[in-house]
């Protein structure tokens, strides 16, 4: 079976300092990722038939980092069934802006939003998406979480140390 494959499009070239861990995240689970500079402001047919085509094209999940007005992530939603994922990126307002725009969507047209400039959080939530198709994607997730459990178990024995040679 080959590996699941998601998408990630970015509303701008200037976001993909921001995006690299999303890509390497995803790459950590064995998921194909397929990134795409695609503005839905400057290039919307694009951006439409792109959506329009991507589960045609082998893509499960597709994931979009945009800043400012952010219409992004909407309008590839409002043109796929795909689950779609938001990345507010900062550019303006702190990315307030850019938060807003992604997670206030109408009803009917969801776009799962995760914080500003956290494509890692994105890329851990297509990976939950996809682990109910992929098991191994599953097992992945657990394990991540218990090496999570056990990093701040050994920062909680390290920092009591520290207090007690105060």
């Amino acid at each position: 079976m080959a590996n699941p494959k998601a998408a990630l499009i970015m509303g701008s070239d200037s976001d993909f300092d921001k995006v690299k861990g999303c890509i390497t995240k995803l790459k950590e689970f064995n998921i194909d990722v397929e990134v795409n500079v695609i503005s839905a402001h400057r290039t919307p047919d694009k951006a439409m038939e792109y959506a329009k085509n991507a589960e045609s094209n082998g893509i499960e999940v597709i994931i979009c980092a945009a800043g400012m007005a952010a219409h992004l992530g909407g309008v590839v939603a409002a043109n796929t069934t795909l689950p779609v994922i938001g990345i507010p990126i900062v550019s303006t307002f702190n990315g307030l802006d850019a938060l807003l725009a992604t997670v206030q969507m109408p009803p009917g047209i969801p776009v799962a939003t995760v914080g500003v400039n956290n494509g890692t959080n994105a890329a851990i939530l297509a990976a939950q998406m996809l682990s109910l198709k992929y098991d191994y994607i599953k097992d992945m997730l657990k394990e991540s979480r218990v090496k999570m459990a056990e990093g701040v178990a050994a920062k909680d024995t390290a920092i009591k140390e520290k207090a007690a040679e105060l």
